[in-house]
């Protein structure tokens, strides 16, 4: 049986589903799920990440934690912690840039927030040389001072749709027309966690909202407002997100959300200002949001880029030129993705968000 085949069951069973309710199995299903099946990166997969480009990406976000532990007095021992690692390129990058930090490794304790076995399976070759623990979801991590990064893990989390309907909310769901799955809407009602969005729409627009972001939000900005310790976040979005954003990936290439559920990846432009908002509700201080270019620019990306170019020639030396310009450049992932930095009040923001 399909996971087409196990949906189009549910809802014939149980009426239709949200979207959000959608995205989960078609992500996170055990035996059809995207992530649970499958390593979804690079050319063989459907999509390229930021540290899969260049090793330069995951050694500057490293550089920027370790300068924020030590303005923090260098606590010990401190998480170290990655959500979503992909095959653990970026954890492998940071921590080779950040060997030679005086206490930093010794001081680290390395957590992995992963759901995919196979992924996992990656993340443990990557790592091989390093004591590493997984947990299947944030609040598993430690209650100490926590030093953590996120890259494209908020844009996989499922969220619902709502159009506007005067005062209230009419929500977009999942059904069937002709026993195929399609796209409805259900009966307008209110809908008192999107109130304050009532004041920058009108009838008709779409607004996506994440519930599942606010919980893992708050786990991760609890810990540093009472431990220390600092998150980069990093991902496609804006702030106050508007429209429809969900799109599916496959072979590196848009696909239909509702065909081949299972076999596309599923994601949406991250609204970043719940984000913050929840950060601060618990005591914890945030960084404004940052182009992911202006922020790798305040690292030092070109100067890391020229160096490693002295060593290179011809092809090798293209790509580089092409990985820096992919990462920083506006019109690809310079202005698209975001960076926001979480902090304990009365601490400095990561290097590289400085207001």
């Amino acid at each position: 049986m399909s996971l087409t085949d196990i949906l189009t069951a549910r809802i014939r069973e149980a009426g239709p589903m949200t979207v959000a309710d959608y995205m989960a199995e078609c992500l996170l299903h055990p035996v059809h799920g995207y992530y649970t099946t499958r390593d979804p990166l690079g050319a063989a997969g459907d999509f390229t990440t930021a540290p899969e480009i260049s090793q330069m990406f995951g050694e500057l976000l490293g550089l920027s934690l370790a300068q924020a532990w030590m303005d923090q007095g260098q606590p010990s021992p401190f998480t170290l912690a990655e959500l979503g690692p992909g095959r653990g390129t970026l954890m492998a990058d940071l921590l080779r840039a950040t060997k030679a930090v005086p206490g930093f490794h010794a001081a680290a304790h390395i957590h992995l927030v992963e759901a995919s076995p196979a992924l996992r399976a990656e993340q443990e070759k990557a790592l091989a040389d390093y004591n590493v623990h997984w947990h299947d979801n944030v609040e598993a991590l430690p209650d100490q001072p926590l030093f953590l990064v996120a890259n494209e893990f908020f844009d996989a989390l499922p969220v619902r749709q709502f159009l506007r309907a005067g005062a209230n909310w009419q929500e977009k769901l999942v059904g069937l027309e002709d026993g195929a799955l399609t796209f409805g809407l259900g009966t307008a009602a209110p809908q008192p966690a999107l109130a304050y969005r009532l004041d920058d729409t009108k009838d008709g627009d779409l607004v996506e909202l994440c519930s599942a972001a606010t919980p893992i939000a708050a786990c991760i900005a609890t810990r540093i407002a009472t431990h220390g310790g600092a998150a980069l976040i990093i991902d496609y979005g804006d702030w106050r997100s508007l429209g429809n954003t969900l799109q599916a990936l496959r072979h590196h290439a848009r696909a239909e959300v509702l065909t081949a559920p299972g076999n596309a990846d599923l994601t949406t432009h991250v609204d970043f200002e719940p984000l913050t908002q929840t950060a601060k509700s618990v005591g914890c201080d945030f960084a404004r949001l940052c182009p992911q270019g202006v922020f790798l620019e305040r690292l030092g990306i070109t100067n890391r880029a020229q160096t490693l170019a002295s060593r290179l020639d011809g092809y090798p030396l293209n790509q580089l030129i092409a990985a820096h310009r992919r990462l920083t450049h506006p019109s690809e992932m310079g202005n698209l993705f975001k960076v926001l930095g979480l902090y304990p009040t009365g601490s400095t923001p990561p290097p590289g968000l400085e207001a």
